[in-house]
């Protein structure tokens, strides 16, 4: 028992100590992080990490890590925790960052769940901004996903209701849709001839 408890109690001090060097030499930058640590961090400029495949000529595939033009919200120099991706239905190998996942409803229910919801701030500021792009308010979606997650989406997007954004970002503001213009194309006639 004694060194369980030995143990974890070094493994919290090299977590804390590896955080403070990494936060004294510069921070998190997306470039140098590997493949299973990139997806859902976010760089020391408060920019998102997305993780990016490339398929070299021998046919073997690569991963890189690269920063994406994506804010996070008050958030910098933050490495998503294993508890939260596996609370949150998430996967470390997740490719670019996207709010398709939000028509699935095991992703959802995942995303919802109080294990995620009120302890991955991380996560939920991505998925709540996700959403907002997208028009949907995240509290309504969650509240929809007890029913049918994928309906749920549809219909708060059907109805209008503007998704607000997080304190202090810009509001998303729902506009009319487009509608298409009809255009006739005459033939052109030949050209005449002196």
């Amino acid at each position: 028992m004694a060194s369980n408890s030995s143990f974890r109690i070094l493994v919290i001090f090299s977590l804390a100590c590896s955080l403070t060097l990494q936060g004294t030499l510069g921070g998190i930058e997306c470039e140098h992080l590997s493949h299973e640590t990139c997806s859902f961090a976010v760089s020391s400029g408060g920019k998102r990490c997305v993780l990016e495949k490339h398929v070299k000529r021998s046919g073997e595939e690569a991963y890189t890590c690269k920063t994406s033009e994506i804010e996070a919200d008050k958030l910098k120099d933050h490495i998503e925790t294993d508890q939260c991706i596996k609370d949150c239905g998430l996967d470390r190998k997740s490719l670019g960052i996207s709010s398709d996942s939000l028509l699935e409803s095991r992703f959802t229910q995942k995303l919802c769940s109080p294990q995620c919801y009120q302890s991955c701030p991380n996560v939920v500021d991505l998925y709540f901004n996700l959403a907002a792009g997208e028009g949907v308010f995240l509290p309504k979606l969650c509240e929809a996903q007890g029913v049918n997650a994928r309906r749920g989406m549809a219909e708060l997007k059907s109805s209008g209701i503007v998704a607000p954004g997080p304190v202090h970002s810009v509001q998303f503001i729902a506009t009319p849709p487009i509608n298409p213009v009809e255009l006739t194309i005459e033939p052109s006639a030949a050209p005449s001839q002196f």
